[in-house]
């Protein structure tokens, strides 16, 4: 994969969920999604078909129906700002599963977005969202710390969304 149609250095350092380059922002969050294999399984497959990202409300335009390395996708946000990236890593493990993508020109922000589905010893599955990004454009600067509280309410929405999805038909997850 080339970097140079990146809008940064540091092309698939979100695989370390806490690496962050000098100068940008971290966000890491974590959200308890349940508990057992089926779990886990159908989170993978609602992180892997962009069927979170879905849910969320958000639009998603992509090269291909899963996330793999090199798919371009384009997440439009209120149908008005239009963020291209491309999936930079992707990994599906037996105990792990999960995905970046890194953003391209005309994308707000510019850094790396990280998905990942991790089940535990003791079954627990969680979801880690974790990230690096600085301002690209003028109104993710102007927003400033507004800007970064949105990132962290998106992450904290898509660990709600994946449980309510990895979750269905599950009793006592």
């Amino acid at each position: 994969m080339s970097s140079a149609d990146f809008t940064h250095d540091h092309v698939g350092a979100s695989r370390d969920p806490d690496y962050c380059p000098p100068g940008f922002h971290h966000l890491r969050e974590r959200t308890r999604l349940g508990e057992g294999e089926k779990v886990f399984r159908q989170a993978a497959d609602a992180l892997f078909t962009w069927e979170m990202h879905r849910e969320m409300g958000v639009g998603i335009d992509a090269s291909a129906d899963r996330a793999a390395p090199d798919v371009d996708v384009t997440v439009t946000l209120a149908g008005l700002v239009k963020a291209p990236c491309r999936v930079v890593w992707a990994s599906e493990e037996y105990r792990e599963a999960g995905w970046a993508y890194g953003t391209l020109a005309g994308h707000p922000e510019s850094g790396e977005e990280a998905f990942v589905v991790h089940r535990t010893g003791d079954g627990t599955v969680w979801l880690t969202v974790s990230a690096f990004s600085r301002p690209a454009r003028w109104y993710a600067r102007a927003g400033g710390a507004a800007t970064r509280s949105l990132q962290h309410a998106y992450a904290r929405r898509a660990g709600k969304i994946l449980r309510r999805l990895a979750t269905r038909g599950v009793q006592d997850a």
